[in-house]
């Protein structure tokens, strides 16, 4: 099936926008959350950036670090069931 396939031609152009081939390197996209959704109004924000080649490898390496050590970290806190 090609990309795009069965959407409305304007919906096969946008998703054209975000393809990968087409998002430079450094890109940075930004959502905040809307306040009134979230626990006290806390401010919640996302930064997104795009990253290619070495440097996402080694941001890979650095997410698998710390989900790694936060699973660890998770794991000597959870109680055991006793045999």
């Amino acid at each position: 099936m090609e990309p795009g396939q069965g959407m409305p031609q304007e919906s096969a152009e946008e998703h054209a926008r975000y393809s990968p081939d087409t998002i430079p390197n450094g890109t940075i996209y930004s959502y905040n959350m809307d306040d009134s959704k979230t626990p006290g109004g806390m401010k919640v924000r996302w930064k997104i950036r795009v990253a290619t080649g070495p440097e996402a490898a080694r941001y890979d390496a650095r997410q698998a670090e710390a989900i790694k050590e936060l699973l660890t970290w998770a794991a000597s806190r959870t109680p055991r069931p006793h045999s």
